[in-house]
């Protein structure tokens, strides 16, 4: 593994940082969470236009940059450090890559170019607080079902020749403004029950939308409802969808990690330059041992969890070039050491700012928040560590095996 950056990836980070230095400083940032898209068109259009981000981890036939995940992992980083409120997640890092792996040529020729542009945002729809278990970040997803309607979830049936869903979906990120929604649900009935993934516009008929309040703002999210919509299946009904959530579940978190490091970085960053300038007792707060010794611990721990993202997204590039590529699969690991490495740093830097570190006026919040809601989200820590022990069979048989 060489882990020098090449000249374009150091570029991709260089203007990236500085695209979004100006255009999403602190002002800019609450002003998009607060709109009722929950982001910034004119930036994502910028980072479209200018960057080509939506697109740079698809193929160029489909309008893409054509680099790997290791690329998009490393602008997520850039992302990360400003909190960037954007679709990018939604649609580059969970949508994309399935339709690429599953759908037909057709719906790729039809859609993929217009999330390249980034003229078409689009949003992965899975049932309840399950979008760590479809990815198989937690556990193992092959009992993973989509739900059963009434009951809970969303419900795929056929009817005169044509897909119709019913259902609700809770926690989707950007679900209330995506233009796609690509909605797991359940079909079979009982004995023959399976999930399936769907195509459905997200102004198509019976389709009723609302944007929850999130603990992190700058990841929106909303409830997407279904009644009797007629959809699209994606790719063949033969499609072995669950291993294809696995797989990308492992580049999706190796992605989150190189974004939470970015964060965690910033904060810190953020908390050094406070503590140099703050003064007690005639001297700076940053000058007492006590406070070096937190911030060496905190950095030291940002610093392990890059080279564990930096690795894990290295990994998934070094497969088939693509989000989702079979490979060795510590993305979750990296998710875990990352978001740890947030929240520790994050905390730090509201005690550390003292009487204006938890006020909702400064920054250091949203930090926290970020780490916390990515949590709620993608893990929590401890069942990330889990289930890459339970996959590497760590402790297969009750012993640890070498």
């Amino acid at each position: 593994m060489d882990t020098r950056l090449t000249a374009e990836q150091d570029e991709i980070r260089r203007t990236l940082r500085e695209l979004l230095h100006k255009r999403c400083g602190s002002p800019e940032l609450r002003t998009a969470v607060d709109s009722p898209a929950g982001h910034d068109p004119l930036l994502w259009s910028a980072l479209a236009d200018q960057l080509g981000l939506p697109g740079l981890a698809l193929p160029e036939r489909y309008g893409g940059v054509g680099c790997s995940v290791t690329e998009l992992a490393l602008a997520c980083e850039e992302t990360g450090r400003a909190l960037a409120p954007s679709p990018l997640l939604a649609t580059s890092v969970l949508t994309a890559p399935l339709i690429l792996a599953l759908g037909t040529p057709a719906q790729r020729a039809e859609l993929l170019p217009r999330l390249a542009a980034g003229t078409l945002t689009a949003a992965l729809a899975v049932p309840g607080p399950a979008l760590t278990t479809a990815l198989a970040l937690t556990r193992d997803n092959g009992g993973f079902a989509a739900g059963g309607g009434r009951a809970g979830g969303v419900q795929a049936r056929r009817a005169d020749g044509d897909w119709r869903l019913y259902g609700q979906a809770d926690q989707v990120l950007d679900g209330h403004s995506a233009g796609l929604l690509l909605v797991a649900a359940h079909t079979g009935g009982f004995a023959r029950s399976r999930t399936l993934l769907f195509l459905v516009a997200g102004n198509a008929p019976g389709v009723v939308r609302a944007r929850q309040t999130a603990l992190d703002a700058t990841r929106p999210q909303g409830r997407v409802q279904f009644r009797d919509v007629r959809v699209e299946l994606l790719g063949e009904e033969s499609a072995d969808v669950l291993p294809a959530l696995a797989a990308l579940g492992d580049g999706a978190a190796a992605v989150l990690a190189c974004e939470a490091v970015g964060a965690a970085e910033r904060v810190l960053e953020r908390t050094v330059e406070y503590v140099g300038q703050r003064e007690q007792f005639g001297r700076p707060v940053g000058s007492f041992q006590a406070v070096k010794h937190r911030l060496a611990d905190v950095y030291v721990g940002v610093q392990a969890a890059r080279s564990a993202a930096y690795h894990a997204a290295w990994a998934c590039g070094a497969g088939a070039g693509s989000l989702g590529a079979q490979g060795e699969r510590s993305g979750g690991l990296a998710l875990a050491q990352a978001l740890e490495a947030l929240r520790r740093a994050a905390a730090e830097g509201i005690q550390l700012h003292g009487g204006i570190g938890f006020t909702w006026e400064h920054d250091a919040q949203l930090y926290f928040k970020r780490a916390a809601g990515d949590e709620l989200l993608f893990g929590p820590v401890h069942r990330l560590r889990d289930r890459a022990a339970e996959a590497a069979g760590l402790f297969a048989g009750g012993e640890v095996t070498v």
